[in-house]
């Protein structure tokens, strides 16, 4: 059975896009995007952007949305028993030329992690006005790297968007 990615969080006038490969159980169960509490994604958002951390999905997407920062994943569908992107089998990609004719002001694509990276470059093509960055997976799988030095690579987001 095919599993199936959120629609994005996005608005036209975003800078810069995050990529993630595909929600995990806990995300897809919870209808959120990184939605595993031991997830560091929304709590390096929070810390990037310098605002107070709130658990609220609605404020988490304003925002993104108010630091032109589109969300979304590599993947709209896929077979995968568990989260683990290394079980993947049948994937899907998103449609991004129609995402990136309607986003025209993004010029830099940010990858949570090293398979959304390979997802994307394997499906999709693009011009060289976009700015291409692997970050360090935020996922808990990721135990590698504690969170102050997945903090310190993805702060790069922070010169797209003007901070």
């Amino acid at each position: 059975m095919l599993i199936y990615s959120f629609p994005s969080v996005s608005a036209a006038n975003a800078r810069i896009l995050i990529l993630g490969t595909m929600p995990g159980i806990p995300s897809l169960m919870a209808g959120e995007y990184y939605g595993n509490v031991r997830n560091n994604f929304w709590k390096l958002m929070f810390t990037i952007l310098d605002v107070p951390f709130s658990a609220d999905y609605t404020v988490k997407k304003t925002v993104l949305i108010e630091n032109r920062i589109a969300l979304w994943d590599v993947l709209q569908a896929c077979k995968r028993e568990g989260s683990l992107d290394s079980a993947i089998e049948q994937e899907i990609p998103n449609d991004f030329t129609a995402f990136l004719e309607q986003h025209p002001e993004i010029t830099h694509i940010f990858f949570n992690g090293q398979k959304a990276a390979a997802y994307f470059k394997k499906y999709v093509t693009t011009s060289k006005k976009y700015e291409l960055v692997v970050l360090p997976s935020t996922s808990p799988a990721n135990a590698g790297k504690n969170f102050e030095s997945k903090l310190k690579e993805w702060e790069n987001i922070r010169k797209p968007i003007g901070r």
